[in-house]
């Protein structure tokens, strides 16, 4: 692993929360110090910290246990996988009416984390997988994920006017373009790749929302381009349409 980045500090209170997580409301500060060879002021700094983060609670006893931000943490990261058996079962449904398919994702900086694929068979398979990632900027799922994020945010994650790479003569190669298309995203609630990821290929896609309106991914459907001048408005509809159904089971 390589630790040329490595914040010694976390490190520590990593070691702090899985002790704490294996005893809980059993170890105090001394307990705690003894067991990972932290000296005593610095586990009293560290162990504050985290109170005040609300990463641990410390019992009327001086023991300590895991504290609430913790549960959401761990509630939020196991909505995911949630989300994920939720597209299977409604994609698989909506696959079969446009005949092609759909593919879920998350934003990660500035790039789109393929999460899950509900495929149609076909002589030419997307190459996108689950786990893997591909500039935001090029994809309609990066599109419509990139469109909640407020223009500033835009800026930061792409500090260049030239966008890289540019994968096809098609792919936005402007910030100032991009910010335009999100723009024109958020006023309709779909975005679009004609041509930008792959030559010869077109995809609409659309935002999921947690209940508090927050987008927490995006699915979208991709076809061949002679296809999509038939299936554009289909495709747009559905999709649309198993956002809002994904949107609304999200709790």
């Amino acid at each position: 692993m390589d630790k040329k980045y490595w914040v010694p500090a976390l490190d520590k209170a990593n070691d702090i929360l899985l002790a704490i997580s294996g005893q809980p409301s059993k170890l105090k500060l001394i307990d705690l110090s003894k067991q990972l060879g932290i000296n005593k002021s610095s586990m009293f700094s560290l162990l504050n910290t985290m109170e005040q983060l609300e990463w641990v609670v410390r019992d009327a006893e001086g023991t300590y246990s895991l504290g609430s931000r913790l549960g959401f943490i761990g509630n939020s990261f196991f909505k995911q996988f949630s989300l994920i058996e939720r597209f299977r079962k409604e994609a698989s449904i909506t696959k079969h009416k446009i005949q092609e398919t759909i593919q879920l994702a998350r934003l990660e900086r500035h790039e789109v984390l393929y999460l899950a694929k509900e495929e149609m068979p076909s002589p030419v398979r997307l190459a996108s997988e689950p786990g893997m990632k591909l500039p935001a900027h090029v994809t309609a799922l990066g599109k419509a994920l990139l469109a909640d994020l407020e223009t500033s945010v835009i800026e930061s994650l792409f500090p260049e006017e030239s966008l890289q790479p540019c994968p096809t003569p098609h792919t936005l190669k402007n910030r100032s373009d991009l910010i335009t298309q999100l723009e024109l995203s958020r006023e309709h609630g779909v975005a679009f790749d004609l041509q930008e990821a792959v030559m010869g290929f077109c995809c609409v896609a659309a935002p999921v929302r947690d209940t508090q309106g927050q987008v927490i991914a995006a699915i979208s459907c991709s076809m061949f381009q002679h296809e999509w001048e038939q299936k554009r408005e289909l495709a747009q509809r559905e999709i649309c349409a198993l956002a809002a159904r994904l949107s609304h089971s999200s709790v």
